[in-house]
């Protein structure tokens, strides 16, 4: 699904699945305690927010630990303000021997009387499959 399509007016609430096969993760909204002195969410907040929906995929693959090693790039394309419900879109771009990285979209729904749906982050993670020591294990076959 494109973000044009994101304003079909049947559309009530941002989809379970978008194409390119991305998948939600997690949907949240920001409370009061995250805003921060320009009225909107902390970066990081949604940083930590990103990153929490980033391993679902990984961890289902590498069936146990992981451990973020790289934001290999995050970008802040609207801010996201308190009321938004957040939705965490998330496809597997890579899978490694022992890694797995991952893109994840975010969307903000806004305005519920009159719906919009506007595209506020995007990221690229990496994470580790990790033992009961903390240090990298071989994915499952």
């Amino acid at each position: 699904m494109s973000d044009d399509e994101f304003r079909r007016p049947e559309l009530k609430m941002a989809p379970s699945r978008l194409s390119g096969d991305r998948e939600l993760v997690l949907r949240v909204m920001p409370m009061p305690a995250d805003v921060n002195g320009n009225g909107d969410i902390f970066g990081g907040w949604v940083m930590a927010q990103v990153d929490v929906a980033g391993a679902v995929l990984p961890y289902r693959i590498a069936k146990g630990r992981i451990a973020t090693v790289a934001v290999n790039q995050f970008v802040f394309k609207q801010p996201v303000t308190l009321g938004d419900l957040l939705s965490f879109y998330a496809k597997v771009t890579r899978i490694g021997t022992t890694s797995v990285s991952v893109h994840v979209d975010v969307y903000a729904e806004r305005n519920p009387a009159d719906l919009q749906v506007v595209k506020v982050t995007e990221a690229d993670l990496t994470y580790v499959a990790i033992d009961g020591e903390g240090r990298p294990r071989p994915l499952p076959k």
